[in-house]
């Protein structure tokens, strides 16, 4: 089975901004990333990103907004040797409709599993809100629960030790 990282998007691969992020002229990668996604990869971890994207429901952007936003921080990142196996969102908010895939419910998380065959207990899934952590505690993933746009260079600490 594989190990895998699993990531919130907003606050811990790119700048929290206490907006919604959509156009890529407002997504900013944060600085630590790139070098704690390479340490990841050399550890053997698939990288995987699951995000709630709520503003979708709401009006405010749509699944094309998210889904070129996204194709674009894939090409970056492949461009640096990085490699994102899949990302996972939902588009759903509870004010406007329920559903089981928005965090802290776990559907996203249990379909990268299947999906990878990874292996839970060997994966992590680090996030800036209570709900990320929640959402991988449920499947079984452990949760790094760290402050928005904090250092994920510094986040990925315990996985390293854990080694």
């Amino acid at each position: 089975m594989n190990k895998a990282v699993l990531l919130d998007r907003d606050g811990v691969i790119n700048r929290e901004r206490g907006d919604y992020t959509y156009r890529p002229e407002d997504f900013e990668v944060l600085p630590d990333v790139l070098p704690a996604l390479r340490v990841l990869k050399e550890m053997g971890y698939i990288l995987i990103i699951v995000s709630n994207q709520s503003g979708i429901a709401k009006g405010i952007f749509s699944v094309a907004d998210v889904e070129k936003l996204h194709t674009k921080l894939v090409a970056d990142l492949k461009e640096e040797g990085i490699y994102i196996k899949e990302i996972y969102y939902c588009p759903h908010h509870p004010e406007i409709g329920s559903c089981i895939c928005r965090k802290p419910d776990s559907l996203l998380v249990e379909k990268a599993l299947a999906r990878f065959n990874i292996d839970p207990a060997k994966s992590y899934f680090i996030g800036d809100k209570e709900r990320d952590v929640l959402a991988g505690k449920k499947a079984g993933v452990k949760g790094i629960l760290i402050e928005s746009n904090y250092s994920l260079l510094q986040a990925i600490e315990p996985i390293i030790k854990a080694l």
